[in-house]
């Protein structure tokens, strides 16, 4: 049987029937993200926004753990900021234009908690462990990332987190916010698949539109309305309804 430390530490990912599962593989450190995986993850971002096979994103990690944070040992590298990495990475995440997904197993911690965040939705499997934890190293935590968080789970709840650095479960994470759907570990992958079917049958004109603007985005209610007026996909879809049939929706981003 091969190693789980057989391969070095890397991001993998697979692009079928719509979705783009990306897994952060580090399992001799509970996945955590090392500088080189920090910096590859924009990059394959990019190809993947671009992909026109890919209507939704799945991130996970390898095996029982989503993803423990950044590897320590890369924060006294000469000359490395991993804070700013960090940062770089889950800005393209929060800017992917297409629908993301977590699916969160394990801990999820730090820049792990951090990723999750970025994400549009989260999923997690029961006894996942969810933390913010900059105050156990004296770290002050990116105001971006603060921000984020804040939005997502309330300032009470975000400062709990960060000025702790406490550990929650998923019955807390989930009154929160943090996550979405909390599901045994037999049924999370199953759910996980059930709704990115879901996602990629949808119009991914409603879909990016609705992603802009629940992130405050202000500038581009006319350009929206033009790709609606223009795009077919609400003919498409009442007819699909009168029709009892299922909807095939045609705009994607870039064809407008």
């Amino acid at each position: 049987m091969e190693s789980p430390n057989a391969h070095p530490p890397r991001l993998r990912h697979t692009v079928a029937d719509g979705v783009a599962t990306v897994v952060i593989s580090n399992p001799a450190k509970r996945n955590a993200m090392t500088a080189d995986m920090w910096r590859a993850l924009p990059e394959l971002l990019g190809k993947l926004a671009t992909d026109p096979a890919v209507r939704a994103l799945v991130l996970t990690g390898e095996g029982g753990t989503f993803c423990a944070g950044a590897d320590i040992s890369s924060l006294r590298l000469p000359g490395e900021d991993p804070q700013a990495l960090a940062v770089h990475a889950e800005e393209a995440l929060a800017a992917f234009p297409k629908p993301t997904l977590a699916v969160v197993r394990g801990y999820c911690v730090g820049g792990g908690c951090q990723l999750a965040a970025a994400c549009d939705l989260r999923f997690a499997e029961r006894d996942t462990l969810f933390g913010v934890t900059p105050a156990k190293l004296g770290i002050v935590y990116p105001a971006g990332s603060t921000r984020r968080l804040a939005a997502l789970v309330g300032p009470a709840a975000a400062k709990y987190l960060l000025f702790s650095g406490e550990l929650i479960d998923t019955g807390r994470a989930l009154r929160t916010g943090l996550v979405d759907e909390v599901l045994p570990g037999d049924e999370l992958g199953r759910r996980a698949a059930e709704f990115t079917r879901i996602l990629v049958s949808r119009s991914q004109l409603t879909q990016c539109a609705a992603k802009e603007f629940t992130a405050g985005r202000t500038d581009r209610d006319a350009y929206w309305a033009e790709q609606a007026r223009g795009s077919g996909d609400t003919a498409e879809g009442v007819a699909a309804f009168l029709e009892r049939r299922a909807p095939r929706f045609s705009w994607a981003p870039g064809a407008g």
